[in-house]
């Protein structure tokens, strides 16, 4: 992870625990809600059981070419937009601790173009499988996850194209606030580092490594 991601990750954890404590604020100044044993009134165990969801987000990122020809320097710089869906599950182990389980699948838009070389590229879709742990704070539950990620990606250069699947790892953090007893919203920043793939593309074979930077926000459904 370079330097730039170190610090993007730093602020979405910044605006992560920001956005925690204006719902604190916003949950102190109202009644607590009658959801017994359910999400508020500073309750544990109101985040377990199975989920489905969906998001919209942005992503960012860059290309990096170990070899071949395909793109004019080091690395292409990506951008787009992102929208998909999670499945999951919460459960409680004590101590106000909740472990999980996400997988997502999304179609993506994010992409690079460069214009020396005549290079396009684009990925398609992406998606994860990962492990979540976070803190049962009642209405709202702080939360860092990672795990396997995937991405479908095309690169077109010189009359060609070709696609390819990179596999590789993602982590970050995130936070859901509860809006009602089954509904609550999730706001997550997510790094993925998609690892390398072999493109024949251009007249030759090029490998490149794909890594991004993702802010999202969903609305989950319990179930």
């Amino acid at each position: 992870m370079n330097r730039i991601s170190l610090l993007i990750l730093a602020g979405a954890a910044t605006l992560v625990s920001a956005s925690a404590a204006s719902a604190a604020d916003l949950l102190i100044n109202q009644p607590a809600p009658s959801y017994g044993n359910d999400f508020g009134g500073g309750s544990t165990g109101g985040w377990d059981g199975a989920y489905i969801g969906g998001f919209v987000g942005y992503g960012w990122g860059t290309l990096a070419a170990e070899n071949g020809n395909v793109i004019d320097g080091p690395e292409l710089d990506l951008g787009g937009w992102t929208a998909g869906a999670t499945l999951g599950a919460n459960f409680s182990v004590g101590s106000g601790i909740v472990l999980g389980a996400a997988g997502d699948v999304a179609w993506s838009s994010v992409g690079g173009y460069d214009s020396v070389k005549g290079t396009d590229f684009d990925m398609n879709w992406n998606s994860s499988l990962r492990g979540r742990a976070g803190y049962d704070a009642g209405a709202f539950m702080p939360y860092l996850t990672g795990g396997l990620a995937i991405a479908g990606a095309t690169a077109s250069s010189g009359g060609t194209d070709d696609t390819q699947v990179h596999f590789g790892w993602t982590a970050g953090a995130g936070v859901e606030v509860a809006a009602t007893e089954q509904i609550s919203i999730d706001l997550q920043y997510r790094y993925s580092d998609y690892g390398q793939a072999t493109y024949d593309v251009g007249g030759g074979t090029s490998d490149l490594d794909l890594s991004t930077n993702a802010v999202t926000a969903g609305v989950n459904f319990k179930f």
